[in-house]
């Protein structure tokens, strides 16, 4: 016990000191949100990997998904690497950070605001990402319960303040630059977890073969094919595609994973950070389903619901309890890591854009910089608050309409975003109408299907189909739709990477500036 205190203590302390270092970074609001859009390739890779990979990935899809599909579920970690990871990088990783720069936007609403000359594009998508980012943000606590009482016996209301509290002080403190280098610490944190952890679970049913003919010998309901869980495909291909589109493909629309895009260096930074990001999703990803796919060797201990269900957020505590004091500590540390740099991301992305696409100048015609910044840091303790609440809520009662919410905001935000987002970086044709049609199928299907279900039977059974659904209907409207409307008007040309454009030599004077400014204050 005092060895896992240790270990979660010295984790704590670590996030919270980085927080007081990168404290003169946040100065600004560009350096606040973005780090003044010189964060360096590891750093942005690893970003984007944390907040990509939550603790609802490692305890809760990949206990679900390795139970349901077998050691097939590591397609679905694949998929995060390839698809999700590295097409996601090259292309939209220079093409963001150059548009970005250029129409000076430093959040996803704002960039569509200014792409499609537009203030109620800009608004609907602030609102759109208020509403279910914050449920999102909320689901980040999931998994935390069964491990820290598995490992210290405490309830889970403090696990999620004491969580909730360490985020809170390191990002309102050092803002944008904090979150990346605590990513970058808790990114290194996750890849010797996922490896260590592995290996013992393997080790303790008896090495690699022996775990997999053992598997091999569970039958599955609902196929006659033998040995469907060590199978290529699994039992059931069709929703293991579903899967894969949606955790993959959902990147690419995403507000706080395009958002790494914004803040890296330009040049080669974008290609280095591709391969060390998929790298990264490779191990964490594809360890976590390839462990979760081991799940039915412990069909007899873990928890089952009333109906006969299993309790899938059950699945990865029970292989681990067996696990020496040492790894179960580092269990702990990786679960923390995974939470809270996705926390992290979450909370300023949230605050930075009810700030800027919303308060300021809407609510607030005369904002200057110190308030944005006042503004921001108070809305990040109020959404961590929000969220943590939501979370204690939903873990003590039974309200299906926030688990519900949870469970469809990835494929609401990306449905709604992606085909806006991808066809306008490379598109000078699309239009505001295009949007709205996207905005409306990808909000509208999700909760749409969600409500049916409510009142009687889903459109779409799988609210992890549906999501995928709507954002490939996302892709195809927002083309379609701009061939018969009119274009949103855009004048802005992308220079070639080579050349350096008049409006670059004048950002990296302010640049310059900023970075003066500060060296004098801190003086």
């Amino acid at each position: 016990m005092l060895v896992k205190i240790i270990m979660v203590a010295a984790f704590a302390a670590v996030a919270v000191g980085i927080g007081f270092i990168c404290r003169r970074h946040a100065a600004s609001v560009d350096g606040f949100v973005l780090g003044g859009r010189n964060v360096g390739p590891w750093l942005s890779a690893f970003a984007f990997g944390t907040s990509y990979f939550s603790a609802v990935i490692f305890v809760g899809y990949a206990g679900q998904f390795g139970w349901k599909y077998g050691l097939a579920a590591t397609w679905v970690g694949i998929g995060n690497a390839i698809l999700g990871s590295l097409l996601a990088w090259w292309v939209l990783g220079p093409r963001t950070r150059e548009m970005t720069q250029r129409l000076r936007a430093s959040t996803m609403p704002e960039f569509f605001g200014k792409r499609y000359s537009s203030r109620a594009l800009r608004i609907a998508a602030a609102a759109i990402i208020f509403v279910f980012l914050i449920p999102y943000t909320a689901s980040v606590y999931n998994g935390l319960s069964r491990l820290f009482g598995m490992a210290f016996g405490l309830p889970y209301e403090a696990c999620v303040i004491g969580m909730a509290l360490v985020t809170c002080i390191y990002v309102v403190i050092g803002g944008y630059m904090a979150t990346v280098v605590n990513d970058f610490v808790q990114g290194i944190v996750m890849l010797f977890g996922i490896v260590a952890v592995v290996a013992a679970v393997l080790a303790g049913n008896g090495g690699f073969s022996e775990a997999v003919i053992e598997l091999s010998q569970v039958p599955a309901e609902g196929t006659e094919l033998q040995g469907a869980f060590v199978s290529m495909f699994g039992p059931d291909l069709l929703n293991l595609l579903g899967v894969i589109v949606l955790t993959s493909l959902g990147t690419w629309g995403l507000p706080q994973m395009i958002q790494k895009f914004y803040a890296i260096k330009s040049g080669p930074a974008i290609k280095q950070g591709a391969i060390i990001s998929t790298l990264f999703a490779m191990v964490v990803a594809g360890g976590s389903y390839f462990l979760g796919g081991f799940g039915r060797l412990y069909g007899d201990q873990i928890a089952f619901a009333a109906d006969g269900t299993p309790v899938y957020d059950s699945i990865i505590p029970t292989m681990l309890s067996g696990l020496p004091d040492i790894l179960v500590g580092l269990v702990i540390v990786l679960v923390l890591s995974a939470s809270m740099s996705t926390l992290s991301s979450l909370v300023l992305t949230s605050s930075s854009t009810l700030t800027l696409d919303l308060i300021k100048g809407n609510l607030v015609k005369d904002f200057g910089e110190r308030g944005q910044l006042l503004c921001m840091r108070g809305l990040l303790v109020v959404f961590v608050v929000i969220s943590a609440a939501i979370a204690i809520v939903q873990y003590n009662s039974s309200i299906t309409f926030i688990a519900q919410l949870m469970s469809i905001s990835w494929g609401a935000l990306a449905g709604a975003f992606l085909g806006p987002f991808l066809w306008g970086l490379y598109s000078k044709r699309i239009s505001r109408a295009a949007v709205w049609a996207s905005f409306i199928v990808g909000v509208g299907l999700t909760t749409g299907n969600m409500i049916m279900g409510f009142v009687g039977e889903p459109l779409i059974a799988s609210p992890i189909n549906c999501g995928a659904i709507a954002m490939l209907l996302s892709l195809a409207i927002v083309p379609l739709v701009s061939l018969v409307t009119k274009p949103a008007p855009f004048e802005l040309e992308i220079a070639h990477p080579s050349r350096k454009s008049a409006i670059d030599r004048e950002l990296e004077a302010e640049a310059r500036e900023a970075e003066a400014g500060a060296s004098i204050s801190e003086q």
